[in-house]
Protein backbone atom coordinates (compact mmCIF):
# COMPACT_ATOMS: atom_id res chain seq x y z
CA UNK A 1 0.00 0.00 0.00
CA UNK A 2 2.89 2.60 0.94
CA UNK A 3 4.49 1.66 -2.36
CA UNK A 4 1.25 2.56 -4.21
CA UNK A 5 1.64 6.15 -2.28
CA UNK A 6 4.93 6.65 -3.40
CA UNK A 7 4.11 5.82 -7.02
CA UNK A 8 1.30 7.46 -7.27
CA UNK A 9 2.62 11.13 -5.46
CA UNK A 10 6.00 10.85 -7.80
CA UNK A 11 3.77 10.74 -10.77
CA UNK A 12 2.09 13.98 -10.04
CA UNK A 13 2.83 17.35 -11.51
CA UNK A 14 5.35 19.12 -9.06
CA UNK A 15 2.43 21.84 -8.29
CA UNK A 16 -0.23 19.07 -7.35
CA UNK A 17 2.56 17.14 -5.20
CA UNK A 18 3.52 20.52 -3.36
CA UNK A 19 0.31 21.41 -3.16
CA UNK A 20 -1.10 18.16 -1.36
CA UNK A 21 2.09 17.70 0.58
CA UNK A 22 0.75 21.62 2.31
CA UNK A 23 -2.18 19.22 4.09
CA UNK A 24 -0.87 15.67 3.89
CA UNK A 25 1.76 13.59 4.02
CA UNK A 26 4.68 16.04 4.71
CA UNK A 27 6.66 13.95 6.74
CA UNK A 28 7.59 12.02 2.84
CA UNK A 29 7.93 15.12 1.19
CA UNK A 30 11.18 15.36 0.37
CA UNK A 31 11.18 11.31 -0.44
CA UNK A 32 8.48 12.24 -3.00
CA UNK A 33 10.45 15.04 -4.72
CA UNK A 34 13.49 12.68 -4.72
CA UNK A 35 11.64 10.18 -6.42
CA UNK A 36 9.57 12.17 -9.03
CA UNK A 37 13.06 13.42 -10.55
CA UNK A 38 13.88 9.65 -10.59
CA UNK A 39 10.71 8.71 -12.61
CA UNK A 40 11.45 11.84 -14.91
CA UNK A 41 14.83 10.48 -15.64
CA UNK A 42 14.33 6.93 -16.19
CA UNK A 43 9.93 5.29 -16.06
CA UNK A 44 11.38 2.11 -15.04
CA UNK A 45 8.23 0.94 -13.06
CA UNK A 46 8.89 -1.15 -9.80
CA UNK A 47 12.51 -1.41 -10.40
CA UNK A 48 12.66 2.48 -10.58
CA UNK A 49 10.41 2.95 -7.55
CA UNK A 50 12.36 -0.05 -5.13
CA UNK A 51 15.89 0.45 -6.92
CA UNK A 52 17.10 3.63 -4.43
CA UNK A 53 16.30 1.63 -1.66
CA UNK A 54 18.48 -1.41 -2.92
CA UNK A 55 21.43 1.10 -3.66
CA UNK A 56 20.74 3.12 -0.32
CA UNK A 57 20.97 -0.34 2.09
CA UNK A 58 24.14 -1.30 -0.07
CA UNK A 59 25.64 1.95 1.06
CA UNK A 60 24.23 1.64 4.91
CA UNK A 61 26.12 -1.76 4.81
CA UNK A 62 29.41 -0.56 3.41
CA UNK A 63 29.03 2.40 6.20
CA UNK A 64 28.58 -0.13 8.74
CA UNK A 65 31.31 -2.16 7.70
CA UNK A 66 33.73 1.30 7.71
CA UNK A 67 32.72 2.29 11.03
CA UNK A 68 33.47 -1.19 12.29
CA UNK A 69 36.81 -1.01 10.44
CA UNK A 70 37.39 2.04 12.39
CA UNK A 71 36.51 1.07 16.13
CA UNK A 72 37.49 -2.39 15.93
CA UNK A 73 39.15 -3.74 12.64
CA UNK A 74 38.72 -4.50 9.32
CA UNK A 75 37.37 -8.51 10.20
CA UNK A 76 34.87 -7.02 12.51
CA UNK A 77 33.66 -4.33 10.13
CA UNK A 78 33.61 -7.07 7.64
CA UNK A 79 31.24 -9.05 10.17
CA UNK A 80 29.38 -5.95 11.22
CA UNK A 81 28.61 -5.58 7.43
CA UNK A 82 27.75 -8.90 6.64
CA UNK A 83 25.05 -9.18 9.55
CA UNK A 84 23.47 -5.88 8.72
CA UNK A 85 23.10 -7.42 5.43
CA UNK A 86 21.16 -10.69 6.43
CA UNK A 87 18.90 -8.79 8.87
CA UNK A 88 15.54 -9.61 7.71
CA UNK A 89 14.16 -6.27 8.77
CA UNK A 90 17.03 -4.59 6.78
CA UNK A 91 15.93 -7.17 4.11
CA UNK A 92 12.40 -6.08 3.73
CA UNK A 93 13.17 -2.31 3.65
CA UNK A 94 15.99 -3.04 0.93
CA UNK A 95 13.45 -3.67 -1.27
CA UNK A 96 10.18 -1.18 -0.95
CA UNK A 97 9.80 2.31 -2.25
CA UNK A 98 9.30 4.15 0.48
CA UNK A 99 12.35 6.04 2.49
CA UNK A 100 13.19 4.26 5.49
CA UNK A 101 16.31 2.79 3.52
CA UNK A 102 17.71 6.21 2.55
CA UNK A 103 17.06 7.37 6.02
CA UNK A 104 19.34 4.38 7.12
CA UNK A 105 22.11 5.13 5.10
CA UNK A 106 22.47 8.87 5.08
CA UNK A 107 21.92 7.99 9.50
CA UNK A 108 24.70 5.83 9.03
CA UNK A 109 27.17 8.40 7.09
CA UNK A 110 26.30 10.86 9.85
CA UNK A 111 27.22 8.36 12.26
CA UNK A 112 30.60 8.11 10.88
CA UNK A 113 30.90 11.58 9.87
CA UNK A 114 30.54 11.71 13.85
CA UNK A 115 33.35 9.58 14.60
CA UNK A 116 35.63 11.81 12.21
CA UNK A 117 34.33 14.90 13.47
CA UNK A 118 35.19 13.90 17.15
CA UNK A 119 38.64 12.53 15.76
CA UNK A 120 39.68 15.59 13.46
CA UNK A 121 37.39 18.48 14.22
CA UNK A 122 37.25 20.64 11.64
CA UNK A 123 34.22 23.14 10.34
CA UNK A 124 34.35 20.67 7.35
CA UNK A 125 33.50 17.37 9.16
CA UNK A 126 31.12 19.06 11.26
CA UNK A 127 29.55 20.82 8.38
CA UNK A 128 29.08 17.45 6.62
CA UNK A 129 27.73 16.15 9.91
CA UNK A 130 25.18 18.27 10.25
CA UNK A 131 24.07 18.05 6.33
CA UNK A 132 23.44 14.18 6.43
CA UNK A 133 21.55 14.68 10.11
CA UNK A 134 19.36 17.36 8.20
CA UNK A 135 18.99 15.33 4.75
CA UNK A 136 18.10 12.18 7.47
CA UNK A 137 15.25 14.20 9.40
CA UNK A 138 14.25 15.55 5.94
CA UNK A 139 13.54 11.94 4.63
CA UNK A 140 11.82 11.25 7.93
CA UNK A 141 11.71 13.30 10.94
CA UNK A 142 11.94 10.46 12.96
CA UNK A 143 15.52 10.46 11.78
CA UNK A 144 15.78 13.37 14.28
CA UNK A 145 15.88 10.59 17.26
CA UNK A 146 19.40 9.62 15.91
CA UNK A 147 20.75 13.40 17.41
CA UNK A 148 19.81 11.89 20.72
CA UNK A 149 21.72 8.89 20.35
CA UNK A 150 24.29 10.68 19.25
CA UNK A 151 24.08 12.93 22.18
CA UNK A 152 24.46 9.66 24.79
CA UNK A 153 27.51 8.58 22.76
CA UNK A 154 29.44 11.93 23.54
CA UNK A 155 28.42 11.60 27.05
CA UNK A 156 29.27 7.84 27.38
CA UNK A 157 32.28 8.68 26.06
CA UNK A 158 33.50 11.17 27.80
CA UNK A 159 34.25 13.49 24.68
CA UNK A 160 36.35 16.57 25.18
CA UNK A 161 34.01 19.43 26.42
CA UNK A 162 34.85 21.76 23.27
CA UNK A 163 33.92 18.70 21.25
CA UNK A 164 30.46 18.37 23.05
CA UNK A 165 29.75 21.85 22.52
CA UNK A 166 30.33 21.65 18.81
CA UNK A 167 28.00 18.79 18.42
CA UNK A 168 25.35 20.63 20.37
CA UNK A 169 25.89 23.84 18.02
CA UNK A 170 25.93 21.38 14.56
CA UNK A 171 22.47 19.55 16.39
CA UNK A 172 20.70 22.96 16.83
CA UNK A 173 21.86 23.87 13.65
CA UNK A 174 20.09 20.96 11.92
CA UNK A 175 16.70 21.05 14.24
CA UNK A 176 16.52 24.92 13.40
CA UNK A 177 16.83 23.91 9.52
CA UNK A 178 14.59 20.81 10.42
CA UNK A 179 11.93 23.00 12.62
CA UNK A 180 9.33 24.23 9.82
CA UNK A 181 9.06 19.97 8.49
CA UNK A 182 8.77 19.44 12.22
CA UNK A 183 5.81 21.94 13.11
CA UNK A 184 3.95 21.10 9.73
CA UNK A 185 4.16 17.10 10.07
CA UNK A 186 2.67 17.85 13.60
CA UNK A 187 -0.37 19.56 11.94
CA UNK A 188 -0.90 16.43 10.02
CA UNK A 189 -0.65 14.09 13.44
CA UNK A 190 -4.58 12.75 12.19
CA UNK A 191 -2.74 10.56 9.43
CA UNK A 192 -1.18 8.76 12.49
CA UNK A 193 -4.26 7.83 14.08
CA UNK A 194 -4.06 4.21 12.52
CA UNK A 195 -1.19 2.85 15.31
CA UNK A 196 -1.81 1.17 18.14
CA UNK A 197 1.06 0.07 19.74
CA UNK A 198 1.08 -3.74 21.26
CA UNK A 199 2.90 -4.80 24.28
CA UNK A 200 2.87 -8.46 22.71
CA UNK A 201 4.55 -7.29 19.22
CA UNK A 202 6.42 -4.16 19.47
CA UNK A 203 7.08 -4.11 22.89
CA UNK A 204 8.67 -7.23 23.34
CA UNK A 205 9.98 -6.92 19.82
CA UNK A 206 12.17 -4.15 20.66
CA UNK A 207 13.12 -5.94 24.09
CA UNK A 208 14.27 -8.65 22.84
CA UNK A 209 16.76 -6.70 20.24
CA UNK A 210 17.94 -4.95 23.28
CA UNK A 211 18.14 -7.80 24.81
CA UNK A 212 20.79 -9.18 22.13
CA UNK A 213 22.44 -5.99 21.90
CA UNK A 214 23.19 -5.94 25.60
CA UNK A 215 24.15 -9.76 25.68
CA UNK A 216 26.90 -8.47 22.84
CA UNK A 217 27.85 -5.49 25.07
CA UNK A 218 28.45 -7.68 27.80
CA UNK A 219 30.58 -10.35 25.49
CA UNK A 220 33.02 -7.52 23.70
CA UNK A 221 33.75 -6.27 27.14
CA UNK A 222 34.36 -9.77 28.92
CA UNK A 223 37.02 -10.53 25.97
CA UNK A 224 37.93 -6.44 25.96
CA UNK A 225 37.34 -5.88 22.17
CA UNK A 226 36.01 -2.55 20.93
CA UNK A 227 38.06 -0.09 23.42
CA UNK A 228 39.35 3.26 22.39
CA UNK A 229 42.58 1.28 22.19
CA UNK A 230 42.44 2.31 18.14
CA UNK A 231 43.83 6.15 17.56
CA UNK A 232 42.53 8.45 16.38
CA UNK A 233 38.79 7.18 17.55
CA UNK A 234 37.29 9.16 20.60
CA UNK A 235 34.48 7.10 21.13
CA UNK A 236 34.29 2.76 21.41
CA UNK A 237 32.01 0.33 19.60
CA UNK A 238 30.01 -0.38 22.89
CA UNK A 239 29.28 4.10 23.33
CA UNK A 240 28.59 4.23 19.83
CA UNK A 241 26.45 0.91 18.85
CA UNK A 242 24.23 0.41 22.26
CA UNK A 243 22.77 4.04 22.04
CA UNK A 244 21.97 3.88 18.30
CA UNK A 245 20.67 0.35 19.04
CA UNK A 246 17.95 1.91 21.97
CA UNK A 247 17.78 5.41 22.23
CA UNK A 248 15.45 6.35 19.50
CA UNK A 249 13.03 3.33 20.20
CA UNK A 250 13.09 4.13 23.40
CA UNK A 251 12.25 7.67 23.27
CA UNK A 252 9.24 6.88 20.31
CA UNK A 253 7.97 3.82 22.53
CA UNK A 254 7.96 6.44 25.93
CA UNK A 255 6.40 9.24 23.47
CA UNK A 256 3.13 6.48 22.35
CA UNK A 257 2.30 6.43 26.02
CA UNK A 258 0.87 9.79 25.03
CA UNK A 259 0.17 9.50 21.55
CA UNK A 260 0.89 6.13 19.81
CA UNK A 261 3.93 6.82 17.11
CA UNK A 262 6.36 3.81 17.17
CA UNK A 263 6.61 1.57 14.57
CA UNK A 264 9.72 -0.19 13.97
CA UNK A 265 10.43 0.83 10.60
CA UNK A 266 10.42 4.77 11.45
CA UNK A 267 13.30 4.00 13.65
CA UNK A 268 15.22 1.35 11.63
CA UNK A 269 18.29 2.69 11.23
CA UNK A 270 18.83 1.11 15.12
CA UNK A 271 19.61 -1.72 13.43
CA UNK A 272 23.02 -0.39 12.49
CA UNK A 273 23.82 -0.35 16.42
CA UNK A 274 22.82 -4.08 16.58
CA UNK A 275 24.58 -4.92 13.38
CA UNK A 276 27.68 -3.63 14.59
CA UNK A 277 27.72 -4.85 18.19
CA UNK A 278 26.75 -8.34 16.85
CA UNK A 279 29.22 -8.69 13.93
CA UNK A 280 32.00 -7.75 16.25
CA UNK A 281 30.80 -10.46 18.58
CA UNK A 282 30.13 -13.30 16.02
CA UNK A 283 33.83 -12.26 15.09
CA UNK A 284 35.26 -12.37 18.59
CA UNK A 285 33.09 -15.84 19.04
CA UNK A 286 34.48 -17.18 15.59
CA UNK A 287 38.49 -16.84 16.69
CA UNK A 288 37.33 -18.20 19.93
CA UNK A 289 35.80 -21.53 18.81
CA UNK A 290 38.16 -21.75 15.50
CA UNK A 291 41.11 -22.14 18.14
CA UNK A 292 38.90 -24.92 20.35
CA UNK A 293 35.94 -26.33 18.20
CA UNK A 294 35.97 -25.49 14.59
CA UNK A 295 33.07 -28.21 14.20
CA UNK A 296 31.05 -26.39 16.13
CA UNK A 297 31.16 -23.23 14.77
CA UNK A 298 30.63 -24.84 11.43
CA UNK A 299 27.14 -26.57 12.51
CA UNK A 300 26.11 -23.29 14.10
CA UNK A 301 26.73 -20.96 10.88
CA UNK A 302 25.16 -23.79 8.89
CA UNK A 303 21.92 -23.64 11.60
CA UNK A 304 21.66 -20.27 10.96
CA UNK A 305 21.44 -19.99 6.70
CA UNK A 306 18.88 -23.32 7.52
CA UNK A 307 17.52 -20.30 8.95
CA UNK A 308 17.94 -17.39 6.70
CA UNK A 309 17.48 -18.42 3.46
CA UNK A 310 13.82 -19.50 3.79
CA UNK A 311 13.53 -15.88 5.69
CA UNK A 312 15.15 -14.19 2.86
CA UNK A 313 13.10 -16.03 -0.02
CA UNK A 314 9.50 -15.03 1.71
CA UNK A 315 10.69 -11.25 2.15
CA UNK A 316 11.23 -11.32 -1.64
CA UNK A 317 7.68 -13.03 -2.43
CA UNK A 318 4.75 -11.27 -3.17
CA UNK A 319 3.36 -12.95 -0.05
CA UNK A 320 5.50 -11.14 2.40
CA UNK A 321 3.60 -7.68 1.81
CA UNK A 322 1.46 -6.25 3.93
CA UNK A 323 -1.06 -5.38 0.95
CA UNK A 324 -0.54 -6.59 -2.52
CA UNK A 325 -2.41 -4.54 -4.46
CA UNK A 326 -1.90 -6.03 -7.83
CA UNK A 327 -3.65 -9.06 -6.33
CA UNK A 328 -6.35 -6.51 -4.68
CA UNK A 329 -6.82 -4.86 -8.10
CA UNK A 330 -7.04 -8.67 -10.00
CA UNK A 331 -9.68 -10.29 -6.92
CA UNK A 332 -12.28 -7.02 -7.66
CA UNK A 333 -12.27 -7.21 -11.34
CA UNK A 334 -12.89 -11.30 -10.95
CA UNK A 335 -15.56 -10.25 -8.68
CA UNK A 336 -17.07 -7.38 -10.55
CA UNK A 337 -19.29 -6.79 -13.41
CA UNK A 338 -19.51 -3.66 -15.25
CA UNK A 339 -21.81 -1.28 -14.32
CA UNK A 340 -21.26 -2.22 -10.77
CA UNK A 341 -20.43 0.51 -7.82
CA UNK A 342 -17.26 0.19 -5.69
CA UNK A 343 -16.95 1.57 -2.05
CA UNK A 344 -14.05 1.85 -0.07
CA UNK A 345 -14.46 1.66 3.74
CA UNK A 346 -12.65 3.29 5.42
CA UNK A 347 -12.10 5.92 2.23
CA UNK A 348 -8.33 5.69 2.58
CA UNK A 349 -8.51 2.13 1.40
CA UNK A 350 -9.10 4.24 -2.23
CA UNK A 351 -4.71 3.41 -2.05
CA UNK A 352 -5.37 -0.02 -3.05
CA UNK A 353 -6.87 1.07 -6.48
CA UNK A 354 -4.34 4.15 -7.40
CA UNK A 355 -2.79 2.44 -10.04
CA UNK A 356 -5.77 0.71 -11.70
CA UNK A 357 -8.70 2.77 -10.69
CA UNK A 358 -12.20 1.72 -10.56
CA UNK A 359 -13.36 3.50 -13.66
CA UNK A 360 -10.20 1.48 -15.35
CA UNK A 361 -12.61 -1.69 -14.65
CA UNK A 362 -16.14 -0.36 -15.17
CA UNK A 363 -17.14 0.42 -12.02
CA UNK A 364 -18.31 3.84 -10.18
CA UNK A 365 -16.91 5.11 -7.09
CA UNK A 366 -19.76 5.66 -5.19
CA UNK A 367 -18.42 8.07 -2.56
CA UNK A 368 -15.98 9.86 -4.30
CA UNK A 369 -16.57 13.49 -4.78
CA UNK A 370 -13.32 14.51 -6.31
CA UNK A 371 -9.88 12.08 -7.10
CA UNK A 372 -6.70 12.02 -5.15
CA UNK A 373 -4.99 14.46 -7.45
CA UNK A 374 -7.81 16.90 -8.57
CA UNK A 375 -8.33 17.51 -4.63
CA UNK A 376 -4.46 17.38 -4.04
CA UNK A 377 -5.33 14.79 -1.57
CA UNK A 378 -3.75 11.11 -0.74
CA UNK A 379 -6.94 9.73 -1.15
CA UNK A 380 -9.53 11.80 -2.71
CA UNK A 381 -12.47 13.45 -0.88
CA UNK A 382 -15.60 12.10 0.03
CA UNK A 383 -19.55 12.90 -0.78
CA UNK A 384 -21.69 14.04 1.97
CA UNK A 385 -24.16 11.53 3.71
CA UNK A 386 -27.11 12.62 1.35
CA UNK A 387 -25.50 12.32 -1.89
CA UNK A 388 -24.08 8.88 -1.01
CA UNK A 389 -27.60 7.55 0.27
CA UNK A 390 -28.87 8.32 -3.55
CA UNK A 391 -26.25 6.91 -5.52
CA UNK A 392 -25.98 3.80 -3.26
CA UNK A 393 -29.82 3.23 -3.56
CA UNK A 394 -29.88 3.66 -7.66
CA UNK A 395 -27.53 0.80 -8.01
CA UNK A 396 -28.38 -2.90 -8.14
CA UNK A 397 -24.55 -4.02 -7.01
CA UNK A 398 -21.94 -2.98 -5.00
CA UNK A 399 -17.71 -4.46 -4.94
CA UNK A 400 -16.95 -3.35 -1.17
CA UNK A 401 -12.90 -3.37 -0.89
CA UNK A 402 -12.67 -3.19 3.25
CA UNK A 403 -10.38 -3.05 5.80
CA UNK A 404 -12.08 -3.45 9.30
CA UNK A 405 -8.54 -2.78 11.32
CA UNK A 406 -8.93 0.89 10.00
CA UNK A 407 -12.45 1.47 10.51
CA UNK A 408 -12.21 2.42 14.07
CA UNK A 409 -9.32 5.07 13.67
CA UNK A 410 -11.42 6.43 10.59
CA UNK A 411 -14.79 6.43 11.95
CA UNK A 412 -16.89 9.27 10.07
CA UNK A 413 -20.31 10.16 9.54
CA UNK A 414 -20.33 9.30 5.67
CA UNK A 415 -18.28 5.90 6.70
CA UNK A 416 -21.32 4.82 9.11
CA UNK A 417 -23.58 5.53 6.83
CA UNK A 418 -22.09 3.24 3.75
CA UNK A 419 -22.33 0.15 6.71
CA UNK A 420 -25.93 1.26 7.83
CA UNK A 421 -27.37 1.26 3.89
CA UNK A 422 -25.09 -2.44 3.06
CA UNK A 423 -26.70 -3.68 5.91
CA UNK A 424 -30.26 -2.49 5.11
CA UNK A 425 -31.06 -2.74 1.46
CA UNK A 426 -28.24 -5.03 0.44
CA UNK A 427 -27.49 -8.97 0.93
CA UNK A 428 -23.95 -9.91 1.10
CA UNK A 429 -23.50 -12.36 -1.64
CA UNK A 430 -19.37 -13.33 -1.87
CA UNK A 431 -16.51 -12.17 -0.13
CA UNK A 432 -11.99 -12.72 -0.47
CA UNK A 433 -9.75 -12.21 2.03
CA UNK A 434 -6.01 -11.16 0.60
CA UNK A 435 -4.29 -10.69 4.09
CA UNK A 436 -5.69 -7.02 5.50
CA UNK A 437 -7.92 -6.38 2.60
CA UNK A 438 -11.49 -8.16 2.34
CA UNK A 439 -13.61 -7.91 -0.95
CA UNK A 440 -16.81 -8.42 -0.43
CA UNK A 441 -19.67 -8.51 -3.16
CA UNK A 442 -23.33 -6.74 -1.77
CA UNK A 443 -26.50 -6.78 -4.21
CA UNK A 444 -29.91 -5.83 -4.05
CA UNK A 445 -32.42 -9.18 -3.77
CA UNK A 446 -31.92 -11.04 -6.89
CA UNK A 447 -29.28 -9.78 -8.22
CA UNK A 448 -26.50 -12.02 -6.69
Amino acid sequence: MDEAVTYDMAHRPLPVLWATLGHADAVHGFYYLLMHGVFRLWEGGVVALRLPSVVAMACAAAGIAAIGRRLVGPKCGLAAGIVFTLLPVVQRYAQEGRSYALVTALVVAATWALLRACARPSFATWMAYGMLALLAILLHEFAVLALAAHGVTLLVARVPRAVAWTWGAAAACTLLLAAPLLLLSMRQAQQVAWIQVSVAGDVAGFVLLAVVGLVCTRLLTRFGVGGRRRPPAAVDLPSLSLPLLLVPPVLLLLASTVKPLYVDRYVLYAQAGLALLAGTALEVLWEALLRRRGIVLVAVVAAALAVEIPAASHLRSPASRADDVTAISRAVERAARPGDGMLFVPASRRVWTLQRTPSSLGLTDLSVASSPRASRTLYGTEVPPDVLRQRMLRTSRIVVLREPARLAAESTEVERVKQRLLKRWFTPCNSQVLRTARIEVHARKGNC
